[in-house]
């Protein structure tokens, strides 16, 4: 027995199963991301004046990630559109570019992780707080706390303040690499008995951090999962092109729905993390 309105949509709703569910799911899904924004709100509206983390992140990265989603999601429109008008080899190319985009996303999100996991706060005894790396034995260490420097039975560290690095514009960068911020670039020595705290921008670093990692990890998630059913639609799916276009259309269709989706939380995400 055929299932009905799995290719043609139902003459009372103009909706195709599919459809249906995706909404439905879709639904589920602005939920799960209004709850965690709502949470964010609320801890940011009750942070005490001052303590909320700001200007740690690295904004042209960030905005150029938002440029790849946004050229994502056009390719996805372009190329449903190119199905509808049955040509079926731009649709291959036009959907290649959305595969290519989430990748590319993927892939300069894991940097901005890197860099995050690469930069550290300290906490002095005297109240000051530096922003920068760790110089140990000319490597980058990964993922230090307090603890560690015990561990490693540590009497000082060599410590590089970079406060400008999230803040510079790229001049002013190549400016400071030459020395033009005097000696707020250069590596300074830190007594283990100075230190009261140790973190890495990591999601223990501070409430910020945790809503950070947790907000752009499951968004990177859904976009691994969107990547992976557009690829096999693109791939081994695009046999049902021959025997059911009109299905594999909706089966693109209902992809494009969930991309969009995923594009969307990112343009509320961009601001909300990066800029506010």
């Amino acid at each position: 027995m055929d299932i009905p309105y799995v290719a043609q949509p139902r003459q009372d709703t103009g909706l195709y199963n599919a459809k249906v569910g995706i909404w439905l799911f879709l639904a589920s899904e602005v939920m799960l991301f209004g709850a965690l924004f709502s949470s964010y709100i609320i801890l940011r509206v009750g942070a005490a004046p001052g303590s909320w983390v700001h200007g740690l992140l690295n904004i042209p990265i960030g905005t150029f990630n938002t440029a790849v989603l946004i050229t994502s999601s056009v390719t996805v429109v372009l190329s449903w559109s190119a199905l509808k008008a049955g040509n079926f080899a731009k649709y291959r190319v036009l959907q290649a570019i959305t595969i290519l985009c989430a990748l590319g996303f993927l892939g300069i999100k894991s940097f901005e992780y890197r860099e995050k996991f690469l930069h550290y706060e300290v906490w002095k005894t005297d109240g000051t707080r530096l922003l920068g790396h760790i110089d140990y034995n000319g490597t980058h260490p990964l993922f230090w706390k307090t603890e560690t420097l015990a561990q490693q039975k540590l009497d000082s560290i060599k410590f590089v303040p970079d406060p400008y690095h999230y803040t510079m514009t790229a001049k002013e960068m190549a400016h400071a690499r030459k020395g033009g911020h005097g000696k707020e670039h250069e590596p300074v020595t830190i007594k283990t008995s100075e230190i009261t705290r140790l973190s890495s921008f990591v999601p223990a670093h501070s409430t910020y951090f945790g809503i950070y990692f947790t907000l752009t990890a499951l968004h990177a998630l859904h976009v691994l999962g969107g990547a992976i059913v557009i690829a096999f639609i693109w791939g081994p799916g695009a046999k049902l092109w021959k025997t059911d276009p009109d299905r594999y259309i909706n089966r693109v269709e209902v992809s494009g729905l969930f991309w969009h989706f995923v594009d969307l939380v990112w343009i509320f995400l961009f601001p909300v993390l990066y800029l506010l």
